[in-house]
């Protein structure tokens, strides 16, 4: 392992993953410049020590003025880059609307792409770089009434895949973080992306949903083998640090057991386990 200090440039670090992975990279030493999209919580990671910058995914202003300012703060340097800020739209495929499923899409994927474009002619004429993604369990297989982030992970392995095959002898690797349940705000967060834009009350879903909005609003309740978000840190630290970073990292027991099945089982026995473990979850 090379523990030599990064410029590392990580979005989504208001709370979770995000926050754990920056805090810990700095206290390897790294230098590292922790986005987040609100002013507010820009400020409180300044006033907690690390070094921070608003980047907000949506914008592509945003996106570009945060490149500017990190190459500003770094002498021109970004040596790894961790695309993590992201959020859950829960409902039915067939609730989703065109502007709801956009958004989504937005955030967790088309802003990732500019952000990476945006930084990869700085790792090019370095001659080296670290791209890591955070994608998540839901990239490999599919829940019911996840679609939206379903879509969004999905097409961001196989972008991501693109993209390392393409960068293949730059020496810019490209490596995935696939967990799945991690302590974090995400259903909070999900909790209020599905009543800001689900019809709740019309259509085939409405008894599912009733099921569906307990669990999230029960904040509290954990998902079974649930890990806290130092556990993502590990691997982030062998993808900047390692001379050989992995291609994927599996975080947690059910995104090793479903990547696992995934290969083995046809693919009406998998549909057969996802919808049984689907129902449990709402119970």
């Amino acid at each position: 392992m090379n523990t030599e200090p990064r410029n590392v440039l990580i979005t989504g670090c208001s709370s979770g993953i995000g926050l754990a992975v920056a805090r810990g990279l700095a206290e390897r030493g790294h230098r590292v410049i922790a986005t987040a999209r609100r002013p507010g919580d820009v400020e409180r990671l300044n006033e907690q020590g690390l070094e921070a910058l608003t980047l907000d995914l949506d914008d592509s202003e945003s996106i570009q003025r945060g490149v500017a300012a990190t190459l500003d703060r770094t002498g021109g340097r970004i040596d790894v880059l961790f695309n993590n800020g992201a959020y859950g739209q829960p409902g039915g495929v067939e609730d989703l609307t065109r502007d709801v499923l956009r958004a989504q899409l937005e955030t967790n994927l088309l802003g990732w792409h500019e952000l990476t474009n945006a930084v990869l002619p700085v790792m090019r004429r370095q001659g080296h770089g670290r791209i890591i993604q955070n994608s998540s369990v839901l990239g490999l297989v599919a829940l019911p009434f996840r679609g939206a982030y379903n879509c969004s992970k999905f097409a961001l392995e196989g972008l991501t895949d693109t993209l390392r095959l393409e960068l293949a002898g730059t020496g810019i690797h490209v490596s995935l973080v696939e967990p799945g349940p991690v302590t974090s705000r995400f259903r909070e967060n999900a909790y209020r992306a599905f009543r800001a834009n689900i019809d709740r009350e019309q259509g085939p879903h409405r008894d599912h949903y009733r099921a569906v909005e307990k669990r999230l609003a029960e904040n509290d309740r954990q998902a079974p083998f649930t890990l806290p978000p130092e556990a993502v840190l590990e691997k982030v630290i062998h993808a900047i640090e390692s001379p050989r970073p992995k291609v994927r990292y599996y975080v947690t027991f059910p995104t090793h057991l479903f990547a696992w099945l995934r290969r083995l089982l046809p693919h009406r026995a998998l549909d057969a386990v996802l919808l049984r473990v689907s129902r449990g979850e709402n119970q």
